[in-house]
């Protein structure tokens, strides 16, 4: 089963679909300089608005023309098919958490065959993303909850950004259990997290945030480290103990420095090592960190 892929383009998806047929007019632009164009009327179903059923009727304004201000989702589904039982609900629970961040449209392909037609669906449940107007991504087949969530992150992002997509609720439980202090508990669900989102920065960075202060339980007196360090350069224990407090202290500039000259001093396992802890404290800091673009850089220097 393919999973959903956000770095596909809507270049990727040329020639798959036509709408022409179904466009009565082109979907007209928002005012120059002036505000929105005049959201179509919804068709909701279910207790949320930003789930809708679409028919070929309503498909030029609930789906093109809504496009323009806002991603639609389009979910194809039919009565007969068991999978789209298990898909469509979760969309539908995700569509009413982003509260409008994007939209899902539901068509029936069984009820507007010329839709399946025109977007070539030869399996279902098919899911298809529009932006202003156009198709950016697609995936069929039956998906993971946490797969759904960074998709339909990514779609919001290639609409514009300013939207944002409700946070994974078990990423919010173990940042909950971080912040009360419950090594333990953060760690195990930011782990099952990673086990079925291997790519999430936000439980990487939570888990090295963990070991971090795992490092620093019983330091009590940052300035002896420091100073133990300063009389040891070779000691790897020493180099990245001071490195932890410095960085906790607001020093990161000064840690990455430090363990980037271990780095250069090191060969083997203890060079690993000492890369491991640096990469471990870059996953705790903001990712566009200048300081920490910087220290990439010369860490990949010192490597090769």
């Amino acid at each position: 089963m393919r999973q959903p892929n956000p770095r596909m383009t809507a270049a990727s998806l040329a020639g798959a679909v036509d709408l022409s047929a179904l466009r009565s007019t082109p979907p007209a632009a928002a005012p120059a300089g002036g505000g929105p164009a005049a959201a179509p009327t919804p068709a909701p179903t279910g207790n949320s608005p930003h789930v809708i059923d679409v028919t070929e009727a309503t498909f030029q304004n609930d789906i093109l023309q809504r496009s323009l201000q806002t991603p639609v989702v389009i979910d194809f589904w039919a009565e007969w098919c068991q999978p789209c039982k298990q898909l469509s609900p979760v969309l539908e629970k995700l569509a009413a958490e982003a509260d409008g961040a994007w939209v899902l449209a539901k068509i029936d392909i069984d009820a507007n065959p010329r839709l399946a037609q025109a977007f070539r669906v030869q399996s279902i449940p098919f899911v298809l993303a529009i932006v202003n107007g156009q198709p950016v991504d697609a995936f069929a087949g039956v998906q993971p909850e946490a797969n759904l969530r960074q998709w339909l992150a990514a779609i919001v992002n290639a609409a514009g950004g300013e939207a944002q997509v409700p946070a994974d609720p078990r990423l919010l439980d173990a940042d909950d259990k971080l912040q009360a202090g419950d090594l333990d508990g953060a760690e195990a669900a930011y782990k099952a997290l990673l086990a079925e989102v291997p790519n999430d920065q936000n439980a990487s960075s939570g888990l090295a945030q963990i070991g971090l202060m795992r490092r620093l339980e019983g330091i009590t007196d940052g300035r002896a480290v420091l100073a133990a360090a300063d009389a040891a350069p070779d000691d790897l224990d020493a180099q990245t103990q001071a490195a932890d407090v410095e960085f906790v202290s607001g020093l990161a500039e000064q840690a990455f420095a430090r363990l980037i000259k271990l780095v250069r001093r090191t060969s083997g396992d203890d060079r690993n090592r000492v890369r491991t802890h640096l990469l471990d404290l870059f996953a705790i800091a903001p990712p566009d960190d200048p300081v920490v673009n910087k220290a990439r850089r010369d860490l990949t220097s010192a490597l090769f």
